[in-house]
């Protein structure tokens, strides 16, 4: 099981990204929270903003294409990936995690990845 971040700047953003990537099979849960502050140096200055930070959750076979996914539809310039390897997972989470790691039906005007 992996785990990933970003950050978006809107709640509106943020459900577009988790709801495509779970809508797609690509992570198995996607959370959401925020408002968060980030502090950072932008272009030579401090700077700091309020985001959304999403949590994916996925499974070692769909990493590329959910970072494909999210990284073509984020709407920042240099956005945040992150991935780390869960250490241990729970047996029944990742039971369930793998009985839903497929990729359903697409329903949306895009292709899926």
């Amino acid at each position: 099981m992996l785990i990933a971040w970003t950050t978006v700047a809107t709640h509106a953003e943020a459900e577009r990204l988790a709801t495509d990537s779970v809508a797609c099979g690509l992570a198995v849960c996607v959370q959401i929270d925020g408002p968060i502050v980030s502090h950072f140096s932008w272009q030579g200055r401090a700077a700091r903003s309020e985001e959304f930070r999403l949590c994916f959750k996925c499974r070692p076979a769909q990493l590329a294409a959910l970072e494909a996914q999210v990284l073509s539809g984020h709407p920042y310039d240099t956005p945040e990936w992150l991935v780390v390897r869960a250490e241990h997972v729970g047996e029944k989470y990742l039971s369930w995690a793998e009985a839903n790691a497929t990729f359903p039906p697409f329903h949306s005007s895009q292709p899926p990845l």
